[in-house]
């Protein structure tokens, strides 16, 4: 063995003894409420497809019309230009966010860790729940800034970091809806702070967008904080069914990141077919009052229900509902019974998650029948 084999096999090795080994498998329907899987119908309880969207005929068709375009953009918008398509759904989400503009990106990952690095140097200081999206994390890496990362939900253990710096500039960033624990960010609280001490406040709404606000515009329109929150990242690819994530913030800040965001300059902007989509979906969700409140309503009682079979969910107060079990070998066991009794829910293991904090996380959709959540439950009992 050469040095690359050898690493390469003990790093397998430890992956396989900490039962943290991936491996990738094929799952047909994987965003409907039923997913199939070898030849096997599962109640699919992993999709982020909250609203049900992603097969919605009126997103295919205007996938399909926007196809007619080309099947790719062919360059970076910043060589070529983006299209007018493009520049109209920025100028849409704009209205949709309430904000002076918006920026289309490749993807959720892609937004987080370009906004980040393109806001921030060695003479600013980031501030990160410990529980942010690993993008925010990666973002806050490349930036060069000094990272202070504050305990989950500490406001107390923030304000301290906050007083004990000295930084020119200070950039707080949380997830609104946290991805693994499906519990909420103290936003009013978090936008005190920022003002207080002259910061910047970065809302991560990847799992907040669609389900929450009057018109599904995210969880900080659900608090009317929205405006007091300098630059929201949101992607298109969980309740709105598609693919894809915006920046909006005021037009200064948008300006800085057109010339300095990385993962826009040096990305070839997204296929026509797919901005078409993502146009058509903006209207699907802000008409999708309907489906936020049966999400909720199903959430509130799977999670009752979860409870009393006595699962530990945590602080969840979301459509993303963890069942809480510790070593990453037993949630990998309880994932693979629950599969053999129809139910497809993953097991969630270190790093996405605290070591010792594995889980089975349970994701629900609108479009989930009781009758589907009920076999589900069942399953769960069989299990407890």
């Amino acid at each position: 063995m050469n040095s690359w084999d050898s690493w390469l096999e003990s790093e397998r090795t430890r992956r396989e003894q900490g039962a943290l080994e991936r491996r990738l498998r094929t799952t047909e329907q994987p965003a409907e409420p039923i997913a199939l899987r070898d030849g096997r119908r599962l109640v699919n309880l992993s999709s982020n497809n909250y609203l049900g969207l992603a097969g919605h005929p009126a997103l295919i068709e205007a996938a399909a019309r926007g196809a007619v375009r080309g099947a790719g953009a062919g360059s970076s918008r910043l060589v070529v230009g983006g299209d007018s398509a493009t520049a109209a759904l920025e100028q849409k989400i704009a209205a949709f966010k309430g904000s002076e503009a918006a920026l289309v990106v490749g993807s959720g990952y892609l937004a987080n860790v370009g906004a980040i690095a393109a806001l921030c140097d060695r003479d600013t200081a980031i501030f990160l729940d410990r529980l942010d999206h690993a993008s925010i994390v990666d973002g806050a890496r490349l930036s060069g800034a000094r990272i202070n990362r504050y305990r989950h939900r500490d406001l107390d253990h923030l304000e301290q970091l906050l007083e004990r710096s000295g930084a020119a500039r200070k950039l707080i960033v949380t997830d609104t809806i946290f991805s693994m624990d499906g519990d909420t960010a103290p936003l009013g609280e978090l936008v005190e702070l920022k003002d207080r001490f002259g910061a910047l406040l970065v809302a991560d709404d990847a799992h907040g967008g669609g389900v929450f606000g009057p018109h599904g515009e995210g969880y900080a329109h659900e608090l009317g904080l929205a405006d007091r929150i300098e630059l929201q990242v949101g992607t298109f690819s969980k309740a709105f069914g598609v693919y894809g994530a915006y920046i909006s913030a005021g037009r200064s800040l948008i300006d800085q990141l057109v010339s300095t965001c990385r993962t826009l300059i040096y990305s070839t902007a997204l296929p026509p077919a797919v901005i078409a989509a993502i146009d058509a979906s903006l209207e699907l969700v802000a008409a999708a009052d309907e489906a936020r409140r049966e999400l909720r309503v199903k959430s509130e009682r799977f999670r009752t229900r979860l409870t009393e079979l006595g699962f530990d969910s945590g602080a969840s107060t979301t459509q993303i509902i963890p069942a809480l079990v510790g070593s990453s070998g037993r949630a990998l066991a309880l994932a693979q019974e629950l599969e053999e009794r129809g139910v497809l829910a993953v097991a969630i293991r270190p790093p996405t998650v605290p070591a010792g904090q594995a889980r089975i996380r349970f994701s629900l959709m609108a479009t989930h029948t009781d009758e589907d959540l009920e076999l589900a439950l069942e399953a769960l009992a069989g299990v407890a």
